[in-house]
């Protein structure tokens, strides 16, 4: 449930209504926005008399919430999030460009296309160290030597870097490393790893699992939120279906229906969306249009001999023209 503010609410009507609720043994939630205050009641709310808020002045109503995820519930926080990356923010207008190889392969690879994308516009650096891979037999990655390759090319070039983080036992080395900690479709349902994560304060990039409805991607969200880290990223990267043509179906509408119920930003991966570089750019071009907050393409100099997805990656000088396309889009848009 959720009670929303008078416009003329005080520091204390708000305390009058969190000691209402929280004296009912539940949790709650304020959100403040420029004109209004929303506070989510957090919990089993079917045992305890609410109806009672409803009678102080300072609450203008008490609304129900159906889904079964609240803090990452656009009723709970009616203002767009927006996430900060030093001095990089993704959200509410402000476009984040992330490129990269799929693979760190080696520090020359690296700090070159880290060189070459920032220059085309790119604000942040992706890179996997640690690769999950379907056959055990394909390149799984230089691991803690990629990180360490990755630093080279953020202190190259200082674009903010992203990796994805497999397994718990590593999370000490990706704080003290990446900016951002990137969640793969694979372990979007791993909620020990984003119970974790949701004890940071890292931002985050939640990709959607390959077969996962939005409001499953929503909770896993929420699994992260629910240990206090709020600086979510989700990241759109297509869904298994039954056709064939793409490596995944890039579900552009996902975009849309993500704003409609959630205020958490959304990017859109269209180099895993479509599984072929020749797609790269008039889906990234798409997902401009349908309001997406940023995109994550990837970039490799040498696409025919990239260790990992060469198929999907587009050169650096094809970024650089991509760039220019987005930026006309992107003014428009705004």
């Amino acid at each position: 449930m959720i009670v929303v503010m008078d416009k003329n609410y005080t520091s204390d009507d708000i305390n009058q209504v969190v000691n209402y609720i929280t004296n009912k043994n539940l949790g709650v939630n304020v959100s403040k926005g420029k004109h209004n205050c929303v506070i989510g009641i957090l919990g089993d709310t079917s045992e305890s008399d609410l109806e009672k808020v409803k009678a102080l002045k300072c609450v203008s109503k008490l609304l129900k919430v159906q889904e079964p995820y609240k803090k990452a519930n656009r009723l709970f926080h009616p203002e767009d999030t927006i996430v900060n990356i030093n001095g990089n923010k993704i959200g509410d207008k402000h476009l984040g460009i992330i490129a990269g190889p799929c693979a760190v392969e080696s520090e020359e690879q690296i700090v070159e296309i880290a060189r070459k994308v920032k220059k085309s516009g790119a604000n942040f650096l992706r890179g996997g160290a640690f690769k999950p891979r379907t056959s055990p037999y394909s390149f799984q990655g230089l691991e803690l030597d990629g990180l360490k390759l990755m630093e080279i090319a953020k202190k190259e070039t200082g674009l903010p870097i992203i990796s994805e983080l497999m397994s718990i036992s590593y999370l000490d080395e990706f704080m003290n490393t990446v900016d951002v900690i990137q969640i793969g479709a694979r372990n979007m349902q791993n909620y020990d790893l984003l119970k974790q994560v949701g004890k940071t304060d890292k931002p985050v990039i939640l990709k959607r699992g390959l077969s996962s409805t939005i409001e499953e991607w929503l909770l896993s969200a929420e699994h992260i939120m629910a240990g206090g880290n709020k600086n979510i990223i989700l990241c759109e990267r297509g869904i298994r279906t039954f056709e064939t043509y793409t490596r995944n179906t890039l579900d552009l509408s996902a975009i849309p229906v993500v704003k409609k119920h959630s205020h958490l930003p959304i990017i859109v991966d269209p180099s895993h969306g479509t599984g072929s570089s020749e797609y790269v750019e008039s889906m990234s071009k798409a997902a401009v249009v349908a309001g997406c907050d940023g995109l994550m393409i990837e970039v490799h100099n040498n696409p025919q001999k990239a260790l990992s997805d060469g198929q999907q990656s587009i050169t650096p000088e094809q970024f650089d023209k991509l760039m220019k396309k987005i930026k006309i889009l992107s003014s428009l848009e705004g």
